[in-house]
């Protein structure tokens, strides 16, 4: 045993800490170069099948799915900068990496359907409908936003299209989407609704009371968990003693699914599968959509409980160069289309940011409105 004392008990806690931390992460480098070729073999397979999908898909709906994705990419590189600049405030969830999941989602449902989600709302929002423009203005707390400068990142909202929000309680839409489910059966509409949230809702018991309650009142709605890996600073591996999250609807003898999150058309067929058990038997579907974030947590997390190797490992399945590569091996995308939609995209951007610095403030009175579903008159 080592003689040397401690010089206080804060020191001592934070020798310790220091060690378990470069222990843990010079682990977690080993473990990312065993299996860095194993995921790239896995990836060229995903490749391969994503083609044969894509042999079965229209040219032009492909065309729009990578739009779609990039789209979200661009967006949410704006709003970093933007946030960095400060002309953003409060929290700034960044939805990069993640991009075929909402994308690939969304595209399985009609423009009546029910889209609800968490705070991580940006791409949900653009897939669904609603405009760069109003998006970009609430991130800046405009007048101009879709929430009126008053929700920010975390609460975006148009019933116009069916968007629900953006919810900041963690697992607090899933109950929400249970009700809207319900409201719809209850009405007889042709209605089906997807409910978006990160595994770390999992381990909430709303999630196991709404899924209980969806299966045994046969619901048609679609859970859609994002397994992003991490809940904030704190990898799946360490928060739940059931990893495999598809596996958790066996408890209520409801239909589930695990799905590639980095193959939009994977995603896509999934959730036709379980839209059209919705639309067709009220049944509803857990389904488990393994992703992957490249930014930290928020804009103010600096991601440093994984290393730089495991994020690479993952940027080898981009679902964007996924989704181009294959089509231009099919031959459905060239240079010249490529570069067309990334100009698109870039003068739709631009105007999102004209129009979020453009649009004024919020009035001083706007604090007294959206409080009370019938104002208080004075």
């Amino acid at each position: 045993m080592s003689s040397r004392k401690p010089s206080n008990s804060r020191q001592q806690a934070d020798e310790v800490t220091s060690s378990v931390a470069t222990t843990a992460v010079t682990e977690q480098e080993a473990s990312d170069l065993l299996t860095a070729e194993e995921l790239h073999a896995e990836h060229e397979q995903r490749k391969e099948d994503q083609k044969g999908r894509i042999e079965a898909t229209d040219r032009e709906l492909l065309l729009h799915l990578l739009y779609q994705m990039v789209l979200i990419r661009r967006f949410e590189e704006k709003a970093a900068e933007a946030y960095s600049l400060g002309k953003i405030g409060g929290f700034c969830h960044l939805y990069i990496g993640q991009e075929a999941v909402a994308v690939g989602a969304i595209s399985a449902i009609r423009p009546d359907d029910y889209v609800i989600t968490s705070y991580r709302d940006h791409g949900h929002a653009l897939a669904k409908g609603m405009s760069a423009e109003e998006i970009m203005a609430e991130l800046y707390g405009k007048a101009g936003g879709c929430s009126a400068g008053k929700g920010g990142s975390m609460h975006l909202f148009d019933a116009s299209v069916n968007f629900l929000g953006g919810h900041a309680i963690v697992g607090g839409q899933i109950p929400l989407a249970t009700g809207i489910a319900f409201a719809t059966k209850y009405r007889n509409e042709d209605k089906v609704t997807l409910c978006f949230f990160g595994e770390a809702a999992v381990n909430q018991g709303s999630f196991n009371e709404s899924l209980n309650m969806a299966q045994l009142w046969k619901l048609p709605c679609v859970y859609i968990c994002e397994n992003n890996q991490y809940g904030m600073g704190t990898s799946l591996a360490r928060a739940m003693s059931l990893q495999d999250i598809a596996r958790k609807a066996c408890a209520y003898g409801m239909a589930s699914e695990f799905v590639d999150g980095m193959d939009v058309l994977a995603v896509r067929e999934a959730t036709l599968r379980a839209v059209e058990r919705a639309r067709t038997e009220s049944l509803p579907t857990l389904l488990e959509v393994r992703t992957y974030r490249y930014m930290g947590h928020s804009m103010s997390d600096p991601g440093n409980y994984r290393t730089r190797a495991e994020i690479e490992r993952y940027q080898q399945r981009d679902p964007i160069k996924l989704l181009s590569a294959s089509m231009r091996e099919k031959g459905l995308l060239d240079d010249e289309t490529m570069k067309q939609i990334e100009q698109r995209v870039h003068e739709e951007i631009e105007r999102a940011v004209r129009f979020a610095e453009e649009s004024p403030l919020p009035a001083p009175e706007e604090l007294y409105t959206d409080v009370y579903a019938n104002p208080i008159k004075s």
